[in-house]
Parts: structure tokens; C-alpha cells; sequence
């Protein structure tokens, strides 16, 4: 491994400062992963991690997984790790966090540095695969040492602030934007929702329920035929039952009485006969203990 930031005298960097101040220098490369480490620095300390992490991405290779390409971003402010289509940014090491980088003179396609997670403290170490720019891009970031503590002597240790408070605020924006983001996906959801709750199924038939009176009875209107109303259970009331003709005969055979429907009865001639017998001797009155009663009206005796 190459120590990195051996900052020279005479040591003549790849790019122009204002490259790096004013803009960014992007490269592409495969991205192995990350991991936590002990130390903040050390040869020892990032073979480890690299070994460690070539292993596993060597099991997700047999599993069919390929290793995820990235864009770097290297600045004075930091080093930026994108998703190369659509520019999220998935990890923003800010520059004063990077403790060590190197690259790998056995294996020239790797190179490494070690970084200090914002929220959690600890010491990652990243580890990259690019086939042709790796010392490359471990000497960009070694400019971009430079060029920053140039300017912190310069500024006497105030552009350090700022730099702390313009990552504080990129990192509120990007949890924001992702906020956001599943706010807008629940509310896809919710209307969604709304949607199909407001349009019936194909084939089905609407119902509108009749209003009803305290009784849960449906209010009587002449001008309005009765509907028989559904059951609480969905399923439409019983048909209403009919008694066959002999079991509507009374104990004597005849109709039963109705006093809605009362007028001329009809009886078979023997009870006919009885009938205006005991009416003709109710008319003849009858005398009982002295008072006379009578069914005629027209009897003045009564």
C-alpha cells in the first residue's frame, strides 16, 4: 500500500486548484463496499478491510451479483460516492473526515480510504476497484488535502466552520428530498385508494338504502308501492308463507272471522235453518225475574 497525502515540496499535482475549489473532478469505479475498522489510519489497518471485502463480494460473484458501479466527486469539500444514472448521492465523506487514504501497489486496480461516519463516529474504511485510475484518484484526493489546508491557513481556521455547516445543510437537504420522496409515494397510494373505493365493481348493481322511522319500519305513503326492505345480512327477506284452504277453516269449518271484511254469510242450510230459529225466539222476548228483553227495536217494551 501507498501512504497517501505525502505532500511534497516539489510534488506536481494532476489538476488546476480552482478544478477542485470551484468544481469537482469525477471518476468512475466499481464500488466493494465499506466497513468498519479499529484504527483511523494504518498499511495494516486497510488490508484487512480490503481482504475482508474482497471475500465477500467474491461470495456474491459465485451468487450471481455483480459489483455496483459508482461516481466519485473529488473536491476540496470532500468526496462524494453517486449512483452514475441517477446522481443520488449515497454516501458524502466530507474531507476533513477522511483520516487515511492509499492505493494498492500489489493489486493496482484497488484503493482504499478510511472515513469518520457523521452520525455514528466510527472508522469506515471504503474500498473501490478502478482498472486504470486508481493511484490517479488517490492522488486527487491528495491535492484536494492540499488545496484545503492551504486555504484553512489562509482563512486561519474559519473555513472550516463553514465547510461543517455546508455539509450539516447538504445532509438536512438530502434527508429532506428523501422525505419527500415517501410523501409523495404514500400520497400515490392514498389516491389510488380513493379511487378504487369510489368506482363500483363491473356487473355490480348500486342499492340505495330507504330511509326508515324509529321503528326501523319504512314510512307508509299512498303514492309509493312497499318495497320489502334487505336483511341486515345482505340476503333478500323470505317469501311471504300461505296456509294451504283447510288449515284457514275454524274448529266448525267456516272461514274465520274478519271484521274488516264482515257482510252476508253464507251457511250450509241445517245451520241456516237453527240460526233463524233462535232469532225468531229471541225477537218473542223472553221473562226473566219480571223484565222483559227484547231484540227487536221496535219493541217499545224494552
Amino acid at each position: 500500500m501507498n501512504r497517501a497525502f505525502n505532500r511534497k515540496k516539489d510534488k506536481s499535482w494532476m489538476h488546476t486548484p480552482d478544478a477542485l475549489a470551484k468544481h469537482y473532478i469525477p471518476y468512475n469505479a466499481k464500488f466493494l463496499g465499506n466497513t468498519e475498522v479499529e484504527a483511523p489510519k494504518g498499511t495494516e489497518v486497510v488490508k484487512d478491510a480490503v481482504r475482508k471485502l474482497k471475500f465477500q463480494r467474491h461470495i456474491k460473484k459465485s451468487e450471481g451479483q455483480k459489483i455496483p458501479k459508482v461516481e466519485l466527486q473529488i473536491s476540496i469539500y470532500g468526496v462524494k460516492i453517486l449512483d452514475p444514472k441517477t446522481k443520488d448521492v449515497q454516501h458524502n465523506c466530507q474531507l476533513h473526515r477522511i483520516s487515511f487514504c492509499a492505493d494498492d501497489k500489489t493489486d493496482k486496480r484497488i484503493f482504499t480510504f478510511i472515513c469518520k461516519d457523521s452520525e455514528s463516529n466510527k472508522h469506515l474504511c471504503f474500498v473501490f476497484d478502478s482498472e486504470k485510475c486508481a493511484e490517479e484518484i488517490t492522488l486527487t484526493i491528495g491535492q484536494a488535502f492540499d488545496l484545503a489546508y492551504k486555504k484553512f491557513l489562509e482563512s486561519g481556521g474559519k473555513d472550516v466552520e463553514t465547510r461543517k455547516q455546508i455539509g450539516s445543510l447538504q445532509k438536512r437537504i438530502q434527508e429532506l428530498e428523501t422525505e419527500n420522496s415517501e410523501l409523495k409515494r404514500q400520497l400515490q397510494v392514498l389516491e389510488e385508494q380513493m379511487m378504487m373505493s369510489h368506482v363500483p365493481p363491473v356487473g355490480s348493481i348500486s342499492l340505495k338504502p330507504q330511509s326508515t322511522d324509529v321503528f326501523d319500519m319504512v314510512p307508509f305513503s299512498p303514492a309509493t308501492p312497499l318495497v320489502p326492505l334487505q336483511a341486515n345480512n345482505g340476503c333478500p327477506p323470505p317469501p311471504p308463507t300461505t296456509l294451504p284452504p283447510d288449515i284457514r277453516k275454524d274448529v266448525f269449518g267456516a272461514d274465520p272471522f274478519d271484521p274488516f271484511t264482515c257482510g252476508a254469510a253464507e251457511f250450509p242450510p241445517d245451520i241456516q235453518s237453527k240460526l233463524d230459529e233462535m232469532q225468531e225466539g229471541f225477537k218473542m222476548g223472553l221473562t226473566l225475574e219480571g223484565t222483559v228483553f227484547s231484540l227487536d227495536p221496535l219493541d217499545s217494551r224494552c
